[in-house]
């Protein structure tokens, strides 16, 4: 099987498994409906694909870890859905689609959210049996720390708070550590986990992943300037016009691209502990000149 053929098994696996995680569910049809329009809207699904494929490379079972990979999905979706409400960054587009607030309402949008955020440890609790409990309580407290106050939740609020300031090289690179590299680390991390990994392979798929995640936000950064919206399925010009600084800001477009190179030989190298980290790798280098 090549790279890109498991890649689309991935994908096909988590995408089936999200159509049906919700059937059967007591409770408000809108809510519902509101939940499954936002996850089930298509996507990369890069960090689901990230913790089962690190899943894999450290020996674990991956049937096993895809509830995982679609709690972090659910949480990722939650994310996005609060992201562009209009007391965020007021978007009308997501994924080629209206927004979950243009559709249902922000209420309803607000609630989609909570609900997928708390759907997500729901998923991994309930569906964690069949492997070690130590592992399963591990991988939540991975993805609780990297969603809350200490990650992307933190990151948010660093991106809210300097809309219309001049921000620093520095405070940039922390914002968006948290922001967006912290759920990709915990995604990965997560696999490495659930496959009783070592303290040593966890280190090594946390700053590979975590190189990957800075160069994925300084591409998305590039293509909020370069890229077109119908490409992208979602608003581009949006940073200049919530006056947000960013790599491009700060560095242009020359050497962010220089720099989303450097950061993807470095989260390689990172690997190189593992005996067979060529999907990982072939992965990063996949990501490199996206066009959305």
């Amino acid at each position: 099987m090549t790279h890109s053929e498991r890649l689309q098994q991935d994908c096909a696996a988590v995408e089936e498994w999200l159509r049906h995680c919700f059937d059967g569910r007591d409770g408000r049809a809108d809510l519902y409906d509101a939940m499954r329009y936002s996850l089930l809207a298509g996507g990369k699904r890069l960090r689901p694909v990230l913790l089962l494929e690190t899943c894999r490379m450290c020996g674990g079972d991956t049937e096993a870890a895809l509830p995982f990979a679609c709690a972090v999905e659910m949480l990722h979706t939650y994310s996005l859905i609060h992201d562009d409400l209009p007391c965020m960054d007021d978007d009308d587009l997501r994924r080629g689609r209206p927004t979950n607030h243009k559709v249902y309402g922000e209420a309803t949008a607000v609630l989609a959210g909570d609900a997928l955020l708390t759907a997500a440890f729901e998923t991994m609790l309930e569906n964690g049996k069949s492997l070690p409990a130590e592992r399963v309580l591990a991988a939540a407290a991975c993805l609780g720390q990297a969603a809350g106050a200490r990650g992307m939740v933190g990151g948010q609020a660093l991106d809210m708070a300097g809309e219309g300031h001049a921000l620093t090289l520095g405070e940039v690179e922390e914002l968006q550590r948290l922001k967006t590299g912290a759920l990709i680390s915990a995604a990965a991390e997560m696999g490495c986990i659930l496959a009783g990994g070592s303290e040593e392979q966890r280190a090594a798929v946390r700053r590979y992943a975590q190189k990957l995640g800075l160069a994925f936000q300084i591409q998305d950064d590039m293509l909020d300037v370069t890229g077109d919206e119908a490409t992208l399925g979602k608003p581009v010009g949006s940073d200049t016009e919530n006056e947000k600084t960013t790599f491009v800001t700060l560095k242009g477009l020359e050497e962010c691209a220089r720099l989303v190179e450097q950061l993807t030989r470095e989260g390689e190298e990172a690997l190189s502990l593992f005996e067979d980290a060529s999907f990982l790798c072939w992965l990063a280098d996949s990501l490199v000149g996206r066009k959305k």
